[in-house]
């Protein structure tokens, strides 16, 4: 069982469940002690579905070394030997953290906001992109990525109504688990207590400024925001 209150829900919101996201890490194997040096090899001549970019260039757009770089390829070679991760693998890989609970809302919305040009699958830029922010951006960038979780349909707001399609997921994959157990209007509430501090000009949706500064202004959203650190 999962220690949870409002409090809690309300950072597990706003960041990708860490925990959770470990846990996939491990899945593809990106987490793996070693490497060798044909992994390079691999990346820059892969006979994949789809090619990716070169090393090089991966490392200079993110913030990933050279040989993190190639541990994180030859996980995710491995997992997705067509060289691109589509919705159902997201969800499958969730499904198997939260067997008594539903996680294929939230791991839908998590793989809409890996798939940064929207055309249904993961390539690995698309992955060691947002890794890449989520594990070693600034807090900026990182609440950036989360406003672009919330913001469902793309057009630059947060909306109540995309607030609390967010919450519902992950009290559909969590609510069980946590104890004590989350009432069913649980989510509903936290989105009027979110939405009063987000909201500032009372218009009825959070911009992106709104939402920075508000997290920035929580000391429990900017602790879980080092959580990521160090994990690869």
């Amino acid at each position: 069982m999962i220690s949870m209150n409002l409090e809690g829900l309300e950072m597990i919101a706003v960041l990708v469940v860490v925990v959770v996201f470990v846990k996939v890490l491990e899945q593809f194997g990106l987490l793996a002690d070693g490497y060798d040096d044909s992994v390079e090899d691999e990346l820059e001549l892969s006979a994949v579905r789809h090619r990716p970019e070169g090393l090089e260039q991966l490392e200079a757009q993110t913030r990933f070394s050279r040989k993190e770089l190639q541990i994180l390829y030859r996980g995710f070679k491995n997992e997705c030997p067509s060289g691109v991760v589509n919705e159902e693998t997201f969800k499958d890989i969730y499904a198997q953290f939260f067997p008594q609970g539903d996680a294929s809302t939230y791991a839908h919305f998590l793989f809409n906001a890996f798939d940064t040009d929207h055309n249904g699958s993961v390539s690995f830029e698309d992955f060691v992109m947002g890794l890449s922010i989520l594990l070693r951006g600034t807090i900026q960038e990182k609440l950036n990525w989360a406003f672009n979780l919330y913001d469902i349909n793309k057009d630059g707001y947060i909306t109540k109504e995309e607030m609390l399609d967010i919450m519902k997921a992950i009290y559909d994959m969590m609510g069980k688990c946590t104890y004590p157990v989350l009432r069913e209007e649980t989510p509903r509430q936290h989105v009027e207590v979110f939405f009063q501090k987000m909201d500032k000009n009372k218009d009825g949706v959070v911009t992106i400024d709104e939402f920075i500064d508000c997290c920035q202004n929580d000391e429990n959203i900017m602790r879980s925001m080092h959580l990521f650190e160090n994990v690869l």
